[in-house]
């Protein structure tokens, strides 16, 4: 198991190196390990600030940074949960508005690793506990969580009642886990995917979500049906028009908001859920104006993210390097969409062994111009044999970002894509580490 960092910190560093001995137990899923860990721990999922749950394929990782902003600017205090980090292992946990510090962040691990020893819990089943600990005692207004993988049996799809879940956009990723045979349960692979994610639904609780093509619209009406939840949908029970600005509408009237820092049409989407989420509750009273600053505010690393004046950068001067984590189709058609209108493309391109090519090079089209493939650090990725079916242009290799960006041909911008993994690294060698 490979999906945490390194620490400068002997006490957290402890800490992953025992998580990185665990891994999914082949053949497992469930929520039992992740509910008998946090039963020894004293269920601390019960006893949360008003939660915020957010699931999806793409987008969940930014609608959480729209609310947690919103929720900051109305004067809040908000933890926040997300994933997969970039850099630090700490990024997963938010405590009041601050990264988990290294002491704290050891003594929660330690406490979640010796509590489940006997029960082989997962990577992420640990660091789920750890975070409900931290989120139980540490006073907040709220609690902002997105889900992993899937919903239905992802770690934190154990919280009794949130105040509002929201769903995202939604689209085939993490097939292996998500597309696992079973009786009982949609077959069509976007249905399936649906059903997975809006079975973190609750009764009586609203379920906030975008508009969704056929299959998936009618798997999650008929999910959100069966588990009683309130599904408020895209379309019907809000709405928004994303142009210079998000104009917003639902029973409760309209709302004038600008249009997110963050680039692409996309965002204004995601952020527009986040609305439709605060608007939906109860728990919490967020103003349109704090609504509007959180918008304008947010800042999500990695995601069609410009980077800044650091060692990277300084290897292509006079060019904007773009950095974005995307790796499924979705991802690729918003990068796209983002980059018409642009400069062509140099693309940078690191991904892993179980991702499509395509993905990403099939929407660039003729925006790119040139294909270098690098590793993905620390994971097993695709050779440049494998991108080649998929691009007319030749195709180069390069040891690391840096190498490749050196032996780049004159004129063009940059794209730096096809993992978070990769992304990860970017930001930390162009010094650029999330805080």
């Amino acid at each position: 198991m490979k999906d945490f960092a390194i620490s400068d910190d002997p006490r957290v560093q402890a800490q992953l190196d025992r998580l990185g001995a665990l891994s999914v137990p082949q053949g497992r899923l469930g929520l039992e390990t992740i509910r008998a860990l946090l039963a020894r721990l004293g269920d601390p999922q019960d006893r949360l600030p008003p939660v915020l749950h957010v699931a999806g394929t793409n987008g969940k990782g930014s609608t959480c940074s729209y609310l947690r902003a919103m929720l900051e600017a109305q004067g809040l205090v908000v933890h926040t949960a997300t994933k997969p980090h970039l850099v630090r292992y700490n990024e997963r946990i938010r405590l009041a508005g601050e990264l988990i510090s290294d002491d704290l962040l050891a003594d929660l691990l330690a406490e979640a690793l010796n509590a489940g020893a006997d029960l082989n819990p997962s990577f992420f089943e640990v660091t789920t506990a750890a975070m409900f600990l931290g989120f139980a005692r540490v006073p907040a207004d709220a609690c902002v969580i997105e889900t992993g993988l899937g919903g239905r049996f992802d770690a934190t799809n154990v919280v009794p009642a949130p105040a509002v879940c929201g769903i995202a956009t939604l689209g085939l990723d993490h097939e292996a886990f998500l597309l696992v045979p079973e009786a009982g349960v949609p077959q069509q692979p976007l249905a399936r995917i649906a059903f997975e994610k809006t079975c973190i639904a609750r009764a009586d609780v609203p379920l906030v979500t975008q508009r969704y093509a056929e299959p998936a619209a009618s798997a999650v009406v008929e999910t959100a049906t069966r588990i009683g939840a309130r599904l408020i949908g895209r379309g019907a029970g809000w709405d928004a028009v994303i142009g210079a600005g998000i104009a917003y509408r639902d029973a409760r009237g309209t709302l004038d908001l600008p249009r997110p820092a963050l680039p692409g049409v996309h965002q204004g989407d995601n952020a527009a859920l986040a609305v439709a989420m605060l608007r939906h509750q109860d728990a919490l009273q967020v103003s349109p104006e704090a609504m509007a600053r959180g918008i304008a505010g947010a800042r999500w690393p990695a995601r069609l993210q410009r980077l800044g004046a650091g060692p990277l950068t300084a290897l292509v001067p006079g060019r904007t390097v773009w950095l974005d984590g995307g790796h499924n189709p979705d991802a690729g058609l918003a990068i796209a969409r983002h980059l018409r209108g642009q400069p062509p493309v140099h693309v940078v391109i690191g991904m892993l062994a179980n991702k499509d090519p395509a993905a990403i090079l099939g929407p660039l089209g003729d925006h790119a111009l040139s294909i270098t493939i690098v590793p993905a650090p620390g994971h097993e990725a695709h050779s440049p044999a494998a991108f080649a079916p998929f691009s007319a242009l030749p195709l180069s290799s390069a040891d690391d970002v840096a190498a490749a960006l050196r032996a780049l041909p004159g004129g063009g911008d940059v794209l730096i894509t096809g993992s978070l993994y990769l992304a990860g690294a970017v930001l930390r060698a162009n010094g650029e580490v999330p805080d």
